[in-house]
């Protein structure tokens, strides 16, 4: 399994149009079978978000990733001049209260 924890700020006036963004790729992902979870958080800023994603394998992470609107969600992000990249973590799960895949 692979975890990944990504977390960015863009500017004020790119957070509509994030979020916007953010539930394009999001409703194509719910096309895409049950190995894996991608969960979005916005932080009490307005402005940051933490995006947590969990693969059952290294094929269904590069399925996401190859995904169009997913691939134009990170280039208008990236395009818009973020406060802060984003900062990539691969975590280790520990332990959880319910089975992932």
């Amino acid at each position: 399994m692979i975890s990944v924890k990504v977390t960015y700020t863009v500017k004020p006036g790119f957070a509509a149009t994030n979020k916007h963004n953010i539930q394009q790729f999001m409703k194509d992902f719910k096309t895409l079978g049950n190995d894996f979870r991608y969960t979005v958080f916005e932080g009490a800023d307005g402005k940051t978000f933490t995006h947590l994603s969990q693969y059952k394998n290294e094929m269904i992470q590069k399925k996401l990733l190859e995904t169009p609107s997913f691939k134009s969600f990170q280039q208008q992000r990236d395009d818009s001049g973020l406060e802060r990249q984003p900062q990539i973590e691969f975590l280790t799960t520990v332990g959880s209260s319910h089975d992932i895949f």
